[in-house]
């Protein structure tokens, strides 16, 4: 079973601090929520799991499967098996949703055997029908170029589609829901559902209990100043839902005090 530990995580972004000692453990086959109030470093935790080059790790460790993930790259960081879902997806114009996967796809399996001539557009055309009917998509959809004029939804059902195609081991979407109406809400949380389960971890990031409505997880977590100050069930989102942050604020301020 894929592990993805995080023990004592500090990120700076331009000497600034923001990460101050973060702690999460996500095993394949669970899903976790992350929630907490703008700035409390969220999207940075993504982006630093990721090795977004603007996002300095000064203290701590983070490791998947045994492996240290600070002295990967990337592309190395995808092809051991984690991916990240954007809250804001680049358009590319002029590359087709299709071509990009495909290139994505043989690019991960060249990297893992440099002989491997890629797979067939046959093979991928049949792979790529498969994931866009179990996520309830337009075939006309891979033709598109990738992002280029897509509405919020789309971008997020790309995204999902990536994900499908790639086959991640732990997957973490930021913020997937923003921007989403309702039915654009239930269409990627079904894909999300469809995808999770016991080879797939996912890590949910949110403001909002109406995503976890949808996509329901067994552990939610609150972030506050770069930490992790709270971890539950899901009765701690309704309870954000119902209370807000003041009681988080108020109990953390108590603890720094002591």
């Amino acid at each position: 079973m894929s592990t993805l530990t995080i023990r004592n995580l500090h990120v700076s972004i331009e000497g600034k601090e923001i990460l101050k000692g973060l702690n999460l453990e996500i095993k394949a086959g669970e899903i976790h929520a992350i929630m907490g109030p703008n700035g409390t470093g969220k999207s940075t935790l993504a982006y630093a799991l990721m090795g977004h080059p603007s996002y300095e790790i000064t203290d701590g460790e983070i490791t998947f499967d045994g492996e240290n993930m600070l002295e990967l790259d990337v592309d190395e960081r995808s092809r051991a098996g984690l991916f990240l879902a954007f809250q804001y997806p680049v358009s590319i114009p002029g590359v087709t949703v299709a071509n990009f996967l495909r290139t994505a796809l043989n690019a991960r399996r060249r990297a893992e055997n440099p002989e491997d001539k890629g797979i067939s557009i046959l093979d991928f055309r049949k792979t790529l029908k498969e994931k866009m009917d179990l996520l309830k998509m337009d075939h006309a959809f891979a033709g598109r170029y990738l992002n280029d004029g897509f509405s919020g939804g789309e971008k997020k059902r790309a995204e999902i589609l990536q994900m499908a195609t790639l086959k991640p081991k732990i997957a973490v979407l930021d913020e997937t829901d923003s921007g989403l109406d309702i039915d654009a809400l239930r269409i990627v949380s079904d894909g999300v559902n469809a995808l999770a389960g016991d080879d797939l971890g996912v890590v949910v990031i949110t403001h909002y209990q109406r995503l976890l409505n949808h996509i329901k997880p067994q552990f939610v977590h609150i972030m506050f100043d770069g930490r992790i100050v709270e971890s539950a069930g899901p009765e701690l989102a309704l309870r954000l839902e119902e209370q807000g942050y003041d009681w988080v604020r108020e109990k953390y301020a108590e603890a720094v005090a002591a």
